[in-house]
């Protein structure tokens, strides 16, 4: 009887082992799910970006709005006809400003 105790004990601290120190253990399961938590937030950030460009891409390829606003802001375009202003902050006001 001794000797059966004596063999399942050892089985059971093998076992033990195994599950808390060997390969796929539990501080091994608790990793990966954490890594798998943080792909799935990046997934959806990158799906949410992907949403962004596909409907932008539509924009583009529909509409002549799109175009011409990418146009005014990104290239500083202007339309025939139009004036142009450019407004410059005066410094030496901002300097009055100022406590000293």
């Amino acid at each position: 009887m001794r000797l059966i105790t004596a063999v399942l004990l050892i089985f059971l601290v093998l076992l033990q082992y195994r599950l808390w120190f060997g390969k796929n253990s539990v501080p091994d399961y608790l990793a990966l799910e954490q890594e798998v938590t943080r792909q799935i937030a990046n997934n959806n950030k990158l799906k949410q970006r992907n949403k962004l460009l596909y409907a932008d891409t539509d924009d583009l390829k529909s509409g002549t709005e799109a175009i011409e606003e990418r146009a005014r802001h990104e290239l500083g375009m202007i339309k025939q006809g139009e004036t142009f202003f450019r407004v410059i902050p005066n410094d030496d006001a901002d300097e009055k400003e100022r406590p000293r």
